[in-house]
């Protein structure tokens, strides 16, 4: 009796958190947990790997129980120029600032999309950067760059 992938949806998405989860167990190996009142370094990544890693396995097994719809065809534009967004994001950070880095991130990240506006574009830039900078840079005080020139 072989096992058949009914909602293929909620397999690849049960697969997906597994990954994580293992990434997060792998990463946080090396520190030491510590215990649930004195908490170390490991505890975080070590209960949310363990975590995602149950959940993903509840959802691939569920995935073999219930019928859902088909995959779609990936759309190979929308998840090329999301991964650019971030990698745009994380290489400019560093040397041109949070501005430029949110800027290149919203871009890239309303270019996937046909349905993006120039006006909705505006918006989120001047709301994310409103957050970055007024968590990261003024409440939590870290030494995140705002311009390259700063």
């Amino acid at each position: 009796m072989g096992f058949q992938i009914r909602h293929p949806k909620d397999f690849f998405s049960g697969v997906i958190f597994i990954g994580a989860g293992v990434i997060a167990l792998v990463i946080g190996r090396d520190y030491s947990l510590g215990t649930a009142t004195r908490m170390g370094p490991g505890y975080f990544p070590a209960l949310l790997g363990g975590l995602l890693t149950l959940l993903g396995a509840i959802i691939a097994m569920r995935s073999l129980l219930i019928t859902g719809p088909r995959l779609d065809a990936i759309r190979w534009r929308p998840l090329i120029l999301i991964l650019a967004s971030m990698l745009a994001f994380a290489a400019l950070l560093e040397p041109a600032g949070v501005v430029i880095s949110t800027v290149a991130l919203v871009v890239f990240g309303c270019l996937a999309s046909a349905e993006s506006r120039l006006r909705d574009m505006i918006i989120l830039i001047v709301f994310l950067l409103a957050v970055a900078l007024g968590l990261f840079v003024y409440s939590l005080g870290l030494p995140i760059k705002i311009w390259p020139w700063s």
